[in-house]
C-alpha cells in the first residue's frame, strides 16, 4: 500500500541522512520508527486505563472479592 505524505525539510534531511548511515531504505526507516511509535501509544493506553481503574472504587471492590476467594482456593488446595 502506498501513502503519500509532506514532512518538514529538517525531518527529510535527517531521514536521508540516517538512511545513508544504516545502508537502508527510506520507508524501511520510517516503517520501523511508526511501528515503535503506534507500540508505544498503545502501552500508554493501557498504563493509563490501569491508573482510571486503580481511583475506581468499585473496580477495586471487585478485585478485592476475587483475591478473597484465590486465597481461598489457594489454601483448599493445600489441604488436600
Amino acid at each position: 500500500m502506498n501513502i503519500t505524505t509532506t514532512l518538514p525539510k529538517d525531518v527529510i534531511d535527517l531521514l536521508a541522512k540516517k538512511a545513508k548511515e544504516l545502508n537502508l531504505p527510506k520507508n524501511k526507516i520510517i516503517e520501523r520508527a511508526l511501528k515503535v511509535y503506534l507500540e508505544n501509544i498503545e502501552k500508554a493506553e493501557y498504563a493509563k486505563s490501569y491508573k482510571q481503574a486503580s481511583t475506581d472504587t468499585d473496580l477495586l471492590q471487585i478485585a478485592e472479592e476475587g483475591m478473597t476467594d484465590y486465597w481461598k482456593q489457594l489454601n483448599d488446595s493445600e489441604k488436600a
